[in-house]
C-alpha cells in the first residue's frame, strides 16, 4: 500500500461532490470506513482514527486513517496511518486504542493474519505515531489469546484504575460464548488476569469492541455483543451494541452490574469508542452494520459509510444519556434560524434546508400519537410515537434505496415530548426526551431534493415551539 499515492487521491477528491457526500459527518472520499479507533486529545488537539480500506468497498486491506481536529469542525485533510505490511498483520490492521506517553502518541491495535487453510491469528500489538503520519509498528504485546480462547481477540481498550493500566479485550471462548479478557501492566509486560466476570452468562458468541468508561464512582463496560436473539423492542439489528453499568474490581476481576441497556436505537450505529477529556465522555460511533453491505448503496460510487457526530454522554441513575457534542453548535450558519410555533393545531410542515438540526418541543394534550414525516419527494422516513403503548416507531420503508425495515422502542413522554434531529444528506442522528433515548440511521432518497418536514396529530397540539437551522460543512482545511 503507497501511503502517499493514497494521501494524494484524497486531496484530489476533496471537497465532496456526490449528492449522497454527507456535509456534517465524518467520511472518505473513497473506500470503506468503519470502526473508530485510537480516539484521544494530545497536544491541544483531538486525534481520531479510523478503520479504513483506502482500495475498495469490502471488509479487505483494513488500515487506519487519521484526521486531528481541535473543534469538532476544522479538521486536517484524512491520511493513511497505519496498513498491513508483515506477517502479523498482513490480513488487517484491526481495531485499537490510543494512549499518550509524554509528547508520544501511541496505539495498541490487533494484528490479524490467516495462513493458506485460512486460519486466524491475531495478536495486540504497540505503534507510536510519526512526524510523517504514519504510525511505527513496535512490539508485539500480546501474541496471541490465552488458551480456551479462540482467535477472535481483537479490539484492545486501555485504561486507568487505582494507578494501575489495565486493557480489555473482546474476545470468545472454544466454546463459543462472547465474553471480554481484562489484562494488567506490569514492568515485563501485559499480564493475563483471566476473564472480566459478569452476570451475564452466555450472551451471544462474540464480545467486540469493549470500551470500560468511568462516570464518578460508576464503571461502564460498553461493549457489541454478536449472536444475541431479536426481542420486542430491543436487538432489532444483525448486531448489537449497548452496556452495563456497576462498580468494577481489579481484583476479583468483576463488574457488578444491573441490566444490559442498548445504546442507540436506530438501524446503523455499531463499534463505538469512548475518550475522556476535560471532564467529558465523547463518544464516536460507525454509522453501518457489519454483514449487511447490500444496505449502503454508495458502494456503487466508490465508497461506504460515515461516522456519527461526536456525542457527549452522561449516567443518569444507571442509563447513559446522549448528546450532540456543544462545538457542533458553531455548524449554525448565521441568519439560517426558522422559528416553529403552533397552538391547538393538528398539522405543522417546515421546507428543509441542505443539511438541518430541528430541535422541537411538544405539549401533547389530548394526542395519542403523532407522526414526524421527512419526505423527499414521493419518498417518506416516518417516525411515530404512540402514546398509549409509550413507543416511538422508526419506518424506513418508504425509502426506495438503502435498508428498510422498522425499528421500534420504548420511550416514556407523559405530557412532554422533546425531538433533536439532524438531517444530512445521508446521516440522520436522532436524539430522544434530550438524549434518553438516539437513533442513528442512513437513508439514500433517490431524487436530489430538499426534504420537507411534516408533523401530524390525532388531536390538537397543546403547544409546539421549535427552531431549525442550516447547517455548514465540516472543513478539510489544515
Amino acid at each position: 500500500m503507497n501511503k502517499a499515492e493514497i494521501d494524494q487521491k484524497v486531496r484530489e477528491s476533496l471537497p465532496f461532490s456526490h449528492r449522497w457526500h454527507n456535509r456534517f459527518h465524518l467520511e472518505m472520499p473513497f473506500g470503506l470506513i468503519n470502526d473508530p479507533n485510537g480516539l484521544i486529545f494530545h497536544q491541544n488537539e483531538y486525534h481520531i482514527f479510523f478503520q479504513w480500506n483506502p482500495l475498495g468497498c469490502e471488509h479487505k486491506n483494513k488500515s487506519w486513517g487519521h484526521v486531528r481536529t481541535r473543534d469538532f469542525i476544522h479538521y486536517t485533510r484524512p491520511e493513511l496511518a497505519l496498513w498491513p505490511s508483515d506477517p502479523q498483520d498482513k490480513d488487517g490492521c484491526y481495531s485499537g486504542c490510543a494512549y499518550a506517553d509524554g509528547r508520544a502518541l501511541h496505539v495498541i491495535y490487533t494484528g490479524n493474519a490467516k495462513d493458506e487453510a485460512g486460519t486466524r491469528s491475531s495478536c495486540q500489538r504497540l505503534g507510536t505515531l510519526q512526524p510523517d503520519g504514519t504510525i511505527r509498528k513496535d512490539a508485539i504485546l500480546i501474541p496471541e489469546p490465552p488458551q480456551g480462547y479462540t482467535a477472535h481477540f481483537r479490539d484492545p481498550y486501555r485504561f486507568r484504575r487505582g494507578g494501575k493500566n489495565y486493557l480489555v479485550v473482546g474476545s470468545q471462548t472454544t466454546e463459543k460464548r462472547g465474553c471480554v479478557l481484562l489484562y494488567g501492566e506490569q514492568p515485563e509486560g501485559w499480564q493475563f488476569l483471566g476473564e472480566l466476570h459478569t452476570r451475564l452468562g452466555t450472551f451471544g458468541y462474540m464480545w467486540e469492541c469493549p470500551n470500560m468508561l468511568q462516570f464518578g464512582d460508576h464503571d461502564v463496560l460498553l461493549f457489541c455483543p454478536q449472536g444475541i436473539k431479536e426481542e420486542e423492542f430491543k436487538y432489532q439489528n444483525r448486531y448489537s451494541c449497548g452496556y452495563i453499568t456497576g462498580h468494577f474490581s481489579p481484583s476479583a476481576r468483576e463488574l457488578m452490574h444491573g441490566r444490559f441497556h442498548e445504546l442507540d436505537k436506530g438501524f446503523d450505529f455499531y463499534a463505538p469508542q469512548v475518550f475522556r477529556h476535560e471532564g467529558r465522555n465523547i463518544l464516536l460511533g460507525w454509522m453501518g452494520m457489519p454483514d449487511c453491505d447490500e444496505d449502503y448503496p454508495t458502494a456503487e460510487y466508490g465508497w461506504q459509510y460515515t461516522l456519527t457526530m461526536p456525542r457527549t454522554l452522561t449516567l443518569r441513575q444507571g442509563q447513559i444519556y446522549a448528546q450532540p457534542a456543544r462545538e457542533l453548535e458553531a455548524l449554525r450558519i448565521e441568519d439560517s434560524t426558522q422559528e416553529l410555533s403552533a397552538q391547538q393545531e393538528r398539522h405543522i410542515s417546515a421546507s428543509l434546508p441542505e443539511g438541518a438540526e430541528i430541535l422541537l418541543d411538544i405539549d401533547l394534550g389530548e394526542i395519542t400519537q403523532l407522526h414526524f414525516d421527512l419526505l423527499y419527494g414521493l419518498e417518506k422516513l416516518r417516525l411515530t410515537y404512540d402514546r398509549k403503548t409509550q413507543v416511538m416507531t422508526i419506518d424506513r420503508r418508504g425509502m426506495k434505496y438503502g435498508g428498510r425495515g422498522l425499528r421500534t422502542f420504548r420511550l416514556f413522554a407523559e405530557e412532554h415530548l422533546a425531538l433533536h434531529l439532524f438531517v444530512d444528506k445521508t446521516a440522520i442522528e436522532g436524539f430522544f426526551q434530550h438524549g434518553e433515548r438516539t437513533a442513528s440511521l442512513l437513508v439514500f432518497p433517490e431524487k436530489n431534493i430538499l426534504p420537507e418536514l411534516s408533523i401530524e396529530a390525532d388531536a390538537p397540539m397543546e403547544n409546539l415551539t421549535g427552531q431549525i437551522w442550516q447547517l455548514d460543512n465540516i472543513k478539510f482545511n489544515r
